[in-house]
């Protein structure tokens, strides 16, 4: 097929990014699972009426964004959020030593509440609407290093009540339970002072400079589905951002 019977196809924006955003719809719309093969570069290229190299290159730019994953003679399958990309996408604190690992985590409380004016705002829902907020202590190699809030609209997740344990990894939860994928995140910084309860929480001074993280997660159609507030201790660790 011609790139000008293509166009004509697709209209006029570079093809494959057309042909990526209707392949990420089905990842959107559920069609595409997580962990789930997807259809051959041959089978697709029929199916959308673009060539084959179009489709390639489609593949490959979601692939750079972690949504696909290549199995050398196995096929292309739907990512699922493994903590090893989890941990260099979204978590940005690094010990002073340099060496990157998984934070783990102890749940202090999950209780059901009404959206405040900052939470409402950032998740596009109503003031007063019911979320879930999941509030949390998480270590790094065994020491106390923040306290965070998760905050979800009730909505987006049906049946969170039900959870006999939040895992770690909500991320991948989220995937593997309500077909949430998370492509990105907007985060907001600013320094602090510990509160009572913070060097309570976390075997501090009060008053101990901190560093506060608020991040909203976006899903695959940039809508915000999680408000995470984050208090972290900075004395043995460090915020890392990887500019490209």
């Amino acid at each position: 097929m011609t790139e000008v019977t293509e166009a004509r196809a697709f209209g006029f924006r570079p093809l494959y990014l057309q042909v990526k955003e209707s392949l990420v719809r089905r990842l959107i719309e559920g069609s595409w699972q997580p962990g789930q093969i997807i259809p051959s570069e041959m089978d697709l290229a029929r199916e959308l009426g673009v060539s084959q190299g179009t489709v390639r290159k489609a593949l490959d730019a979601m692939t750079a964004e972690n949504l696909l994953i290549r199995r050398q003679g196995r096929g292309t399958y739907v990512a699922e959020p493994e903590e090893s990309r989890i941990l260099f996408q979204f978590f940005r604190l690094v010990p002073d030593s340099g060496e990157r690992s998984f934070p783990n985590s102890r749940v202090l409380q999950s209780k059901l509440a009404n959206a405040s004016k900052e939470e409402a705002e950032s998740l596009k829902i109503s003031i007063g609407a019911d979320v879930w907020k999941i509030e949390r202590l998480r270590t790094l190699q065994q020491a106390p290093l923040l306290i965070e809030t998760i905050t979800l609209p009730a909505a987006r997740f049906p049946g969170f009540e039900a959870l006999t344990e939040i895992p770690n990894n909500v991320y991948r939860l989220y995937s593997q339970r309500w077909g949430i994928t998370i492509a990105g995140a907007s985060e907001k910084l600013k320094a602090v002072g510990a509160s009572i309860r913070d060097a309570r929480m976390l075997g501090c001074r009060p008053g101990v400079p901190m560093l506060h993280i608020s991040r909203t997660a976006l899903d695959l159609a940039q809508e915000p589905v999680e408000l995470r507030v984050s208090r972290c201790l900075t004395e043995r660790a460090h915020y890392v951002s990887d500019l490209r």
